[in-house]
């Protein structure tokens, strides 16, 4: 199982650090806890903890202070920051010498809690390596295949990395492209300065301007305070935009007055921050005839395809699918409490036959639905065929395909009956996964909830709001209108 994630919390206000243990050992972290500065600089230096989180003012060596030496001794390490009010400047000249984030106290937990999550994951992107096919020691999370295809890739990692150049990573949905991302990361001299990742698709166009570049108080609505944007997280290392062919027009031009002035304006702001980032863009879409049909720009294109990497699809690379499935059972054996997984050459021949339209990201997740079928048995051709054909014929919620919904509810949008389409096939979409998650995992939060890559108390408010309770076995209504 996934250990949980270590946050070193550095606080000597003894009530508040007690407050926020007890609400992050609650969402699953571990923490630990020291009530100085100095000590605080000792742990991060000697504990595996992923992230520090730490008060601005401490006793034996002040917050600033403390970015500065963690972040010279170990510059992959993100420290949040919670600062008083007044200290918001000291704040952001923290971040310039490399502090992830910061918060201005006092600040609602859930927003500290969405903080840390996502200083957790750049974490663990810029520590766990992506190993090569070539590479001694196998690690998770590895570039996998021996065919000529995943080869050249390689060879092309090789050849771009060192080099101070924009990459467009492009490839179907499934193929890797976030992990071609860190692998040129971690092989470039780069490696140990930030690596932030964003997806472009998963942040809703209002928001999407002020997650890269920051916004300054007052910009909008709810901009109660100063925010850096990734960009600024970025500085000095590598920003990796994911699904670049979302990005709203307005947020194109911003994007390429950066790759070609290495400045920005926050949201709201006036003053021009300069900032050395390396941006690495992935997409799965035809950005060619975007450009044609005037919704990507021609320019920026051009300044993002410096250099391209176009990945294989699986079905063009079927020699190396036995190879990825003994990595995915080696990987996932552990959490199934199988010691020695196995699977036999003609179940590989039939994996081998299919088309895999999710391509390698199919693939993992077919082998462990495969993995937890055997119950310690060895993987054979029948359980293969007869789990494919589950998969094909994987009927909707409550019988009825997501795809016949949708079109009810525009019918009835068509109608003037319905105004909200798009939000109710959401809705009805989160309350079926929740539904079916939390009923597979027995009442079990924090196993649904890492199903789901939620964190605990994401998903208990979810459930709240939705009017689901662990075990429950409420099945969407709307689904059925």
């Amino acid at each position: 199982m996934p250990k949980a994630a270590h946050i070193l919390l550095i606080e000597d206000d003894i009530s508040l650090a007690t407050n926020l243990c007890d609400v992050l050992q609650e969402d699953g972290f571990k923490v630990t806890v020291c009530n100085r500065g100095d000590e605080g600089l000792r742990r991060a230096n000697n504990d595996e903890c992923e992230v520090v989180l730490t008060d601005l003012r401490l006793p034996g060596l002040g917050g600033l202070e403390l970015v500065k030496q963690i972040h010279e001794t170990q510059p992959r390490l993100p420290v949040v920051l919670m600062t008083a009010h007044g200290t918001i400047e000291t704040a952001i000249e923290a971040t310039k010498f490399g502090a992830y984030d910061y918060l201005q106290k006092p600040f609602e937990m859930p927003g500290l809690i969405g903080v840390l999550h996502r200083a957790v994951e750049a974490s663990r992107l810029m520590r766990e390596p992506v190993t090569l096919p070539d590479a001694p020691v196998e690690s998770r999370t590895a570039l996998v295949g021996t065919g000529r295809a995943m080869q050249d890739v390689c060879k092309e990692i090789g050849r771009v990395a060192a080099k101070p150049v924009t990459v467009l990573i492009r490839g179907e949905t499934g193929t890797g492209k976030e992990l071609i991302a860190r692998a040129i990361y971690q092989h470039s001299p780069r490696a140990k300065a930030p690596f932030i990742a964003i997806n472009c698709a998963a942040i809703p166009e209002n928001l999407l301007e002020s997650e890269l570049f920051g916004h300054e108080r007052g910009a909008f609505t709810g901009a109660d305070q100063r925010r850096i944007g990734r960009f600024e997280q970025a500085n000095k290392g590598t920003l990796f935009l994911d699904e670049i062919g979302d990005l709203p027009p307005n947020t194109q031009v911003k994007l390429l007055r950066v790759l070609q002035q290495q400045t920005f304006q926050r949201v709201g702001g006036v003053e021009a921050i300069s900032v050395d980032v390396r941006v690495l863009a992935a997409t799965h879409r035809n950005l060619e005839a975007m450009i044609r049909d005037g919704k990507f720009r021609e320019d920026l294109f051009h300044r993002l395809n410096v250099v391209c990497l176009q990945l294989p699809t699986l079905r063009e690379r079927r020699e190396d699918i036995p190879v990825l499935v003994q990595h995915f059972l080696r990987k996932y054996a552990g959490d199934f409490g199988v010691e020695i997984p196995t699977i036999a050459s003609d179940a590989l021949a039939v994996l081998q036959a299919d088309s895999w339209p999710g391509n390698v990201r199919e693939l993992e997740n077919m082998t462990r639905r495969l993995l937890l079928g055997a119950r310690g048995l060895s993987i054979n051709a029948d359980a293969v065929r007869q789990t494919l054909a589950a998969r094909n014929a994987e009927p909707g919620p409550t019988g009825n395909s997501f795809t016949t919904f949708a079109g009810d509810l525009l019918a009835r949008a068509m109608k003037g009956g319905l105004g909200e389409a798009h939000a109710r096939m959401l809705a009805a979409a989160e309350r079926e996964i929740l539904t079916q998650a939390i009923t597979l995992a027995e009442g079990n939060q924090a196993k649904a909830a890492r199903w789901l890559g939620l964190s605990r108390f994401t998903l208990r408010e979810k459930l709240k709001q939705l009017g689901l309770h662990p075990g429950s076995t409420e099945t969407n209504s709307e689904m059925d209108d």
